[in-house]
């Protein structure tokens, strides 16, 4: 008679078959966890090739909170941070599984003003206003900032999860504002059909990492929030794209070629091929040495748009003066959150993120 399938037949055979599916063999075919340093001159996030998904949170410190209990924090931080990076659960993780797999997960800490004033420090240069700004509060400002970026969702809110938990008994969250892009290796474009990061500086050294005082090693980051909309973009034909812009869609090269844009060509009749007000005349920027590092990431309406500069005034907000005072793409987007955030250098193994400022 042939055998009855029981439930503990069934449970066994199971048991039987899983234990010769995973072999030592089958383990060594799994790939090995992508792991970006969290320790060095540097914090990563900054230089780091950008990853998939991004959220950047913004803290707010409770009343009463001082220079002590802000040690406190970012100690408590950058140990969870290194544990998290490297794939290791957080030193009070209910659920270490779920950052076995870290998928370059990245943590930059950044201090706002209020950071400053509650450490009792200088605080750093915030930006002067702009025409075109329609800045919300829940967009804007934030005394401390945590920037996490990684090619994997689930370890990307599993961190997140674990940050907001370390930082409960001395902040509140102000905003959360998650990003997403192209896989790094891709044409990253953002919702407007454009292709984003044409021009970065090649000498960071010149342009992002700020070269002494207790910011050394360090560099400063403008978080932008703007609103495309999309819905009269829709309407704008594709040579009305590209004039507004002032690079092709296609492939992202300036209407007069690939290359550098060449400000000084003429169309037959006389006009500039880029036009005056085209958006990337305005934004050019002649000097390498003081070009922005753009780190930036779509959300469904619109850009997050990070810049990481050594100095704010010379490579941030004058650039966004000329935009401000006449850009065609004004038409078309408008910030609505704005903040400015220093970022400390990276430390040793056995340091914390802003020994330089806060010792």
């Amino acid at each position: 008679m042939a055998d009855r399938l029981t439930r503990r037949g069934l449970l066994a055979g199971g048991g039987a078959l899983a234990a010769t599916a995973f072999t030592p063999a089958a383990a060594a075919r799994t790939p090995a966890p992508k792991v970006e340093a969290f320790h060095g001159t540097h914090q990563a996030g900054v230089a780091t090739p950008p990853q998939t998904h991004a959220v950047f949170l913004g803290l707010d410190l409770r009343k009463g909170t001082g220079r002590d209990d802000v040690v406190r924090l970012m100690r408590l931080l950058s140990d969870d941070a290194v544990r998290l990076t490297q794939g290791r659960g957080a030193l009070a993780d209910s659920e270490p599984e779920l950052a076995a797999t870290p998928a370059r997960l990245t943590f930059t800490f950044g201090f706002g003003p209020g950071l400053f004033e509650a450490a009792g420090l200088k605080g750093h240069e915030q930006l002067p206003a702009f025409g075109v700004d329609r800045l919300q509060d829940r967009w804007s400002g934030g005394d401390l900032l945590v920037q996490l970026c990684c090619d994997d969702q689930v370890t990307l809110a599993h961190a997140l999860r674990m940050t907001v938990k370390d930082t409960r008994s001395f902040a509140t969250v102000r905003w959360t504002q998650r990003g997403f892009r192209q896989p790094e290796g891709t044409v990253q474009r953002n919702l407007m059909g454009q292709i984003d990061g044409t021009v970065n500086p090649a000498d960071l050294d010149r342009a992002v990492w700020i070269q002494d005082g207790p910011l050394k090693g360090g560099t400063m980051l403008v978080l932008r929030r703007i609103e495309i909309l999309m819905d009269t973009w829709d309407a704008v034909d594709r040579v009305a794209r590209e004039f507004t812009v002032g690079r092709r869609l296609s492939d992202g090269a300036p209407l007069t070629g690939p290359g550098e844009p060449d400000f000084a060509k003429l169309n037959p009749i006389g006009f500039p091929v880029i036009a005056e007000y085209a958006h990337i005349r305005r934004a050019h920027v002649a000097d390498p040495g003081l070009r922005m590092l753009r780190r930036v990431y779509n959300y469904d309406e619109g850009l997050l748009f990070a810049a990481y500069v050594a100095d704010v005034e010379r490579q941030f907000t004058a650039v966004q003066r000329r935009l401000a005072k006449a850009d065609l793409l004004n038409e078309w987007t408008r910030p609505i959150g704005s903040a400015v955030f220093a970022i400390p250098p990276g430390c040793a193994e056995g340091g914390w993120i802003g020994e330089s400022l806060l010792t």
